[in-house]
């Protein structure tokens, strides 16, 4: 069988923020190969896949040998034989050999990465761009970007509450259109921080570092980046991303700048009035992961005009995206390939969200590389969205661009989401 998976070798190499990270090639009996490259996350939900590391002195714990040793010890030898075009099957297995809900034995980096390189086989070995592969004869939109402009929360220091505040061109008519809008308001919030000496460098995304002294004054400079840069607000909206798990837990809200601490109800009305006084379209994990009546609550009372994401409310799973619509929770999820650990779960994430009429969002992490594969795979799966961070970092850049080649690739016949990506209930 010329699809069949004859070798698989692991690595260590190194990923955005400077720390190891696992590498996985997979090679068929035809010769042709794949590559995956497993991001990792700062800020993280208690119930995604584990980032198996090494803990000691070196490297600060990070080392990922313990990881590179379960695919060349115990991935390896039971998919070898496998064939690459079944990736159900191939991700079955992996799940199989690591046993546990979380990839606790084996690592969810260990188990992406050697996910990612299958699917990138088979792609290659059917002699097709992944994202064509993906789509079969179905048809495709460019995603929406979802771009940082300010890094805050885990991505910086912890320099504001919120950890990205972020613009969507919703106005933009290609992909190429929307990047390009995106340029010219980052470039007007870098010149504007410049202009008031508050400007002092990118974040762990490509964001310019936060040098706010509260959240909103954040939200005000974002609002007036937007029209410095020449833009409406139904051409360029804003998405925050809350990651109040970062500063919540039971039902209690502690953000530093805020200078006072809120129950959820509290928390829940200091959103809405800046939902009422900004052009806010999307906000993902407005509460903690262990605050499912906040989460009903926000998503209830604004759910019909803002996009409410999960994130580390849902962690990637499909069992959660379904318990979280029965319960009237969020409406959009967002799609981590590691942070479920296999390609077959996050497809089936996105699935179960399709069949809801939910947002969904293809994300990459905070610790990232140059492997492009999300891209494909939001293009593929015609999620509609896309995050990636910034628009600044090579990590970050190689992804944005990968879109434009396949929107070229696609030809005439391209189309953009744009709007139409935002959830059925929201201002789509």
């Amino acid at each position: 069988m010329k699809t069949a998976i004859s070798k698989i070798t692991s690595r260590r190499i190194w990923d955005s923020r400077g720390r190891p990270t696992v590498e996985v090639d997979v090679e068929l009996a035809n010769g042709i190969g794949g590559r995956g490259i497993a991001p990792a996350g700062a800020s993280r939900g208690s119930n995604e896949a584990i980032d198996l590391r090494d803990g000691g002195s070196l490297l600060a714990g990070f080392g990922v040998q313990r990881a590179l040793s379960n695919v060349d010890e115990i991935i390896a030898p039971a998919l070898l034989g496998m064939d690459a075009m079944d990736q159900a099957a191939v991700d079955a297995i992996l799940i199989a050999l690591d046993g546990t809900p979380n990839k606790a034995r084996l690592g969810g980096n260990a188990t992406i990465a050697t996910s990612m390189a299958v699917l990138n086989a088979a792609a290659a070995a059917a002699g097709m761009p992944l994202w064509r592969y993906l789509a079969g004869n179905q048809a495709v939109r460019l995603p929406l970007p979802e771009i940082q402009i300010f890094g805050g929360g885990a991505h910086a220091g912890r320099r504001t509450d919120i950890q990205d505040f972020l613009v969507m061109p919703l106005g933009a008519q290609s992909f190429d259109e929307a990047l390009f809008m995106v340029a010219e308001v980052y470039r007007a919030a870098g010149d504007l921080m410049a202009s008031l000496g508050r400007r002092a460098g990118v974040a762990d995304e490509g964001g310019w570092w936060p040098d706010f002294t509260s959240n909103e004054e954040a939200l005000e400079m974002l609002t007036r980046s937007i029209e410095r840069a020449g833009y409406r607000h139904d051409q360029v909206a804003i998405s925050l991303d809350i990651a109040a798990s970062e500063f919540g837990r039971n039902g209690r809200y502690k953000p530093a700048l805020e200078s006072r601490e809120f129950d959820t109800s509290e928390w829940l009305e200091l959103m809405f009035g800046w939902l009422k006084r900004y052009p806010i379209v999307s906000v993902e994990d407005p509460v903690a992961e262990d605050d499912p009546e906040g989460m009903r609550a926000f998503t209830e009372a604004v759910g019909d005009s803002v996009q409410v994401i999960g994130d580390d409310f849902l962690v990637t799973s499909a069992d959660r995206v379904n318990a979280a619509a029965a319960r009237g929770q969020c409406n959009a999820v967002l799609l981590k390939p590691n942070q479920a650990g296999t390609i077959t779960e996050t497809y089936r994430t996105m699935e179960a969200a399709k069949k809801l009429g939910w947002g969904m969002i293809v994300s990459a992490r905070s610790g990232e590389s140059e492997d492009t594969t999300i891209v494909h795979l939001a293009t593929g799966w015609n999620t509609g969205q896309l995050k990636v961070g910034s628009f600044s970092r090579s990590e970050r850049m190689a992804k944005w661009n990968e879109g434009l080649r396949i929107e070229e690739q696609i030809g005439r016949s391209a189309r953009f989401a744009g709007w139409s990506a935002l959830p059925a209930r929201s201002l789509a």
